[in-house]
């Protein structure tokens, strides 16, 4: 009998869902476990669900069983992948859970910046009678949208209710529903001298890292804002706190960092024409239910076929 492990935590209903989906593996949960008894579950699983220190850990010992490996986040840049390809495991990730939460995060940062409601909230904290200088609208402008996956198209859908034009950058130009242009990424500094809103929802690759630069922001209206809610590896910080200072742009909406959490004198608190959230646009207090279901999809497959089937990832193109 194989054993899955899972580092994630599911609740009793979840659990009884699991070890149904796949009757003939037994499941323990490692959270709550002491470290020494949780590695040894982990060195002995056939299936993982989640990912922490002790599975990175695991990776690197001799004589795993593991042969399958349900990261429960989108983002597979923290895993070792050559040593996962060495290995053989099979990595599946949980990207789709993270349209909804990730495109209403999108839209708050947006409408918050626009409409100078991250000012108004300071300006209540110090007690301050302050109207703003200068409100903008979001209706009838551009948005570019820089990795068109799920999010993107949610964020599309959305931007569409505010009679916005669309564009969208992507490996794959095909068209795609509510985006009205969709460019490769020879065009990006095309659609970047186009957009009021420019929202990178890219993952972080070798071809990824560190994109958007000071060439970048350079391209772009020093009316645009940037909204960040891909890899924080893909922007450089430096290149955007210049940007933001000299009035390259108007202002960025971050949700994710080069470093996290960020050091108390790094130059981006001290902006006011920033919104920082700490890496949670991608949380709901649905996240685990929506994954689940994946979870139990590839469960069932790799009962009947002996592998997963959904959301396999493409260690070679990172994501």
């Amino acid at each position: 009998m194989g054993t899955i492990v899972s580092v994630h935590a599911f609740d009793d209903e979840q659990a009884a869902a699991i070890r149904a989906a796949l009757p003939g593996h037994a499941f323990v949960q490692a959270a709550g476990l002491g470290e020494a008894q949780a590695r040894e579950l982990l060195k002995s699983a056939e299936i993982i669900l989640g990912w922490n220190r002790d599975v990175k850990k695991t990776l690197f010992t001799e004589g795993i069983a593991l042969k399958w490996l349900q990261n429960m986040g989108a983002g597979i840049d923290h895993l070792p992948l050559d040593r996962v390809k060495e290995l053989g495991i099979v990595v599946t990730n949980a990207s789709g859970v993270h349209p909804f939460q990730i495109s209403e995060s999108i839209f708050a940062m947006l409408l918050s910046l626009t409409r100078g409601v991250h000012r108004a909230v300071r300006s209540q904290l110090e007690a301050r009678w302050q109207p703003s200088p200068r409100l903008g609208e979001a209706h009838g402008r551009t948005i570019a949208i820089l990795g068109v996956g799920a999010i993107g198209l949610e964020t599309a859908k959305i931007a569409k209710a505010f009679q916005m034009k669309v564009l969208g950058i992507r490996r794959t130009e095909g068209a795609a529903e509510y985006v009205d242009e969709m460019y490769g990424m020879d065009r990006l500094n095309d659609v970047l001298a186009r957009s009021d809103y420019v929202v990178n929802c890219l993952p972080l690759t070798d071809a990824t890292r560190g994109l958007i630069g000071a060439a970048r922001f350079d391209a772009m209206k020093s009316t645009a804002y940037y909204l960040n809610i891909g890899r924080g590896g893909t922007t450089d910080t430096e290149a955007l706190v210049e940007a933001l200072r000299s009035g390259g742009i108007a202002g960025a909406g971050l949700d994710v960092f080069e470093q996290e959490p960020l050091p108390e004198d790094h130059p981006l608190w001290g902006l006011d024409n920033v919104i920082l959230t700490p890496h949670e646009a991608g949380s709901t207090d649905v996240y685990t239910a929506r994954a689940l279901e994946i979870v139990l999809e590839n469960l069932a497959h790799y009962g009947a076929h002996g592998a997963p089937v959904r959301n396999l990832v493409d260690l070679r193109a990172q994501y």
